[in-house]
């Protein structure tokens, strides 16, 4: 070949490479676009305003979520029960929240499934806590034994606070049947409702219970830890998702025990990094009491500081005897197994 031919080829051999350099690089866009639509799936999460959810909101703000390429939106419940109805529906998709008498039934009915454990009462570690209103207190009720013939608050029956009722019952011999359950659908009524006397007992977390003591607005009159342990909350999704995408479930799960680790690293011993304490309340203040400055709220979130199950690790045990005390209740269907309502596999 000549050098003219040569040359007279150059401009044509240049636009070739230009051509094949675009279309890879094309596609390499376009694969990376695939990626990222495919990987952000859109996932909302039901919880509550209590610091025992910390581990949702440290992996929401922190990226844990996004970077196992789950796009996350937050709802927000005023009692545990409403949470197993939304995943149900459809309205969300992962729930972090207490058994249930409606979860039992939604499980029941293979609507949904726990997949990890959260928040555990355990005698070696602080939770919540048992109190009294002032009136009751001073007409006598100064301990959990003594809760015959007084009135007990919670959100449903079925609830968890519900069965710290039963709890209370089976350690100290009071009969439910001596005790006015008094169901008032949200946490907050039940806080009003012992506050001004209404009713005379309820359970609650440390991170209400222990600033009402203190400001002398109700009393504790004992603590749940030492009615034995119980995996208190749980983590929970759809049938569905389990069953039909695994794998979102398991990176959900991921960025979720991500979350638990930094909370027990920052929460469970506040004196050992006091800098990594402050910035997991400056996260949960965005959250749980926001409707006090950072200052005045962050003593009741160090005060909240709860044991959570490393790993997300669930005590199959303690579901099994919430499960067998629920249908002595008759607040859970006969036929509900363990193997129904449980997906093992999930948690780490």
């Amino acid at each position: 070949m000549s050098w003219e031919t040569i040359w007279a080829d150059r401009p044509l051999r240049r636009l070739g490479r230009c051509l094949a350099l675009g279309a890879v690089a094309l596609a390499a866009m376009t694969a990376a676009a695939v990626q990222d639509a495919a990987a952000a799936d859109k996932v909302t999460i039901g919880a509550l305003r209590f610091t025992s959810h910390a581990p949702t909101f440290i992996a929401y703000e922190r990226g844990y979520f996004a970077e196992e390429g789950i796009e996350p939106e937050l709802t927000f419940f005023q009692a545990a029960q409403p949470i197993a109805v939304a995943i149900a529906s459809g309205d969300i998709d992962f729930g972090i929240t207490a058994l249930t008498g409606g979860f039992f039934s939604l499980a029941d009915k293979g609507a949904v499934k726990v997949v990890g454990g959260l928040y555990t009462e355990h005698p070696d570690h602080p939770g919540m806590a048992i109190m009294a209103s002032n009136q009751a207190y001073e007409a006598g009720l100064k301990s959990p034994a003594d809760l015959a013939g007084h009135s007990w608050a919670m959100t449903q029956q079925g609830s968890s606070f519900h069965y710290v009722a039963g709890m209370i019952s089976d350690k100290y011999g009071v009969p439910l049947s001596e005790m006015k359950l008094v169901p008032l659908q949200k946490v907050g009524s039940m806080i009003a409702a012992v506050k001004s006397g209404q009713v005379d007992a309820m359970a609650m977390v440390p991170h209400v219970a222990v600033p009402l003591d203190k400001a002398g607005a109700a009393k504790i009159i004992g603590w749940v830890r030492d009615l034995g342990d119980w995996q208190v909350t749980t983590i929970f999704t759809s049938t569905e998702n389990v069953e039909q995408r695994p794998d979102l479930v398991k990176r959900f799960m991921r960025a979720y025990t991500r979350g638990i680790a930094d909370y027990e690293a920052a929460m469970m011993d506040q004196e050992k990094d006091p800098a990594a304490t402050d910035a997991v309340v400056d996260i949960l203040h965005k959250y749980v009491y926001t409707d006090r400055p950072r200052d005045k709220a962050a003593p009741s979130i160090k005060a909240g500081a709860v044991y959570l199950s490393p790993g997300a690790k669930l005590d199959m045990d303690s579901v099994a005897v919430q499960l067998d005390w629920a249908k002595k209740q008759g607040l859970a269907p006969e036929g509900l197994t363990i193997e129904k309502m449980v997906a093992p596999g999930f948690d780490m």
